[in-house]
């Protein structure tokens, strides 16, 4: 398959990514790889566990007003931070032209900064191992998740929390770093950051690096098999694993390169979608309580506050407010195949934060609990394929955190689910699109096309915990 080729956001043709093809051979041994030079598969478990017991964990739920740093703008009802960085809480109204929902207020997290999320690669024994970090996140159910070797907002690495410095920073940032197999810029999710991005990076090194008590080294099929597990990997180690040039796969695609980016600037240009900054206190359906912000129906998200103590992060007791969900989410492609070659459903979904309006999407990409009070044509589509389908449909079934340094418990049960024409025909609805895996990881060399949530889907196919059936 050819690399897509359309347009850049400057105006210019996009480039065309090189896959090397030697990198690519090295990273599907990686993946093939089931033990590796560090810590054994069947060990990490208890090995996170040892690290959370080494290190005190805490974090409770606290009321607004006993936020330290934390307040409530006089003129706006934002709720921001006294040093003006990290993030704020505030409103935005959000206009999207068409469907049920054509427009509606809501509080968001804007946070304008570019953080790094990257791994460490290094070849031991010819096979290459990425060094992951045992992470406490504060919004984690459990806490304690394998994350990248770097996770950090610049607020973080340049010490406005005035702590301590990020570990193995250097080998990501200035000339000294090593080989770059991955940099992009990626989106966050767009429901709830506006216009947030990412640095998703994998940097090579051949110096000798020891993983410290907090960071094992594992090969891409052992994380596959983790990824298999609920809970384990969190989503910024996800969302940079996705960007593995791991190759663009082969020519049969239903719909071609140039056919898919035209199909995509095309619902960008047909589709409008404003959003629109407004003050947090004039957001309108959602009511403020001491401790709480949340929607007046009880749908959605709620945002909060908590208080945190681990003695393991560069800074080991802090407050900071918290968005948190209310149910689990699904996250799903349904999959199918056209002459033999494995197909996945995309939505072209647009959301208020994006920075682009619309990025490609799995197919099903919901709070059911959101959707119960509609009906027919109003409900989602193939969100009902996807929440009944039966276990022999269901390839690939786990429940994996969002990120959890801004998200509280925010769950979602990520599936790829096998469907057959009458379900998912090869004619897909408006808005949708039959695209290769292979065509996927063409376009997450590019930044603001696969969001982040098809991004966590990817890393499944990438590290070979899903497999998807011809």
């Amino acid at each position: 398959m050819t690399a897509p080729v359309g347009t850049a956001r400057g105006g210019g043709p996009l480039p065309v990514p090189r896959t090397d093809a030697r990198t690519a051979e090295r990273l599907a041994l990686s993946a093939r790889t089931l033990q590796g030079r560090g810590l054994p598969t069947e060990e990490v478990a208890d090995w996170l566990a040892a690290r959370a017991a080494a290190n005190r964990f805490r974090v409770d739920p606290i009321p607004f007003a006993a936020l330290d740093g934390w307040s409530f703008a006089g003129a706006t009802g934002n709720l921001v931070h006294r040093s003006g960085r990290f993030f704020s809480v505030e409103g935005v109204h959000v206009t999207i032209g068409d469907g049920p929902l054509q427009e509606w207020q809501q509080p968001i997290i804007v946070q304008p900064e570019v953080g790094i999320l990257g791994i460490l690669a290094k070849e031991f024994d010819g096979v290459l191992h990425f060094l992951m970090q045992a992470k406490m996140e504060p919004g984690n159910r459990n806490l304690l998740q394998l994350s990248p070797t770097v996770q950090a907002t610049r607020s973080n690495y340049t010490k406005v929390h005035r702590g301590a410095g990020v570990k193995y920073l250097g080998h990501f940032l200035g000339e000294g770093r090593g080989r770059v197999l991955a940099d992009v810029l990626q989106s966050e999710h767009g429901s709830w950051f506006l216009r947030k991005s990412n640095r998703n990076m994998i940097v090579e090194t051949t110096e000798d690096v020891s993983a410290e008590d907090d960071f094992c080294w594992l090969t891409l099929g052992q994380i596959g098999a983790l990824l298999r597990r609920d809970n384990v990997v969190n989503m910024d180690a996800r969302t940079v694993l996705a960007c593995a040039p791991v190759g663009t796969g082969g020519s049969e695609a239903l719909l071609p390169d140039t056919g898919l980016v035209s199909w995509i600037t095309e619902e960008r240009s047909l589709h409008e979608v404003r959003a629109r900054r407004i003050p947090l206190e004039t957001v309108k359906e959602w009511r403020r309580s001491p401790d709480s912000i949340e929607h007046a129906e009880g749908r959605y998200f709620r945002v909060m506050a908590v208080a945190v103590q681990a003695e393991s992060r560069e800074v080991t007791r802090w407050t900071q407010p918290l968005l948190e969900p209310v149910g689990l989410g699904v996250t799903a492609f349904v999959t199918r195949s056209f002459g033999g070659v494995p197909h996945v459903l995309v939505h072209a979904r647009r959301e208020g934060g994006f920075l682009d309006r619309v990025e490609l999407a799995p197919t099903v990409q919901h709070t059911p609990g959101n959707y119960r009070h509609l009906t027919g044509a109003d409900r989602p589509p193939f969100l009902d394929l996807v929440a009944d389908a039966p276990p022999g449909r269901v390839l690939y079934e786990a429940v994996h955190s969002e990120e959890g340094g801004r998200f509280r418990h925010a769950e979602s049960r990520c599936l790829f689910v096998a469907a057959d024409e009458a379900e998912a025909p090869a004619q897909p609805p408006a808005g949708y699109a039959w695209v290769t895996p292979g065509q996927l990881n063409s376009l997450v060399r590019h930044g603001h096309y696969v969001n982040v949530q098809a991004r966590t889907l990817l890393a499944c196919l990438n590290t070979a915990a899903a497999a998807l059936t011809c």
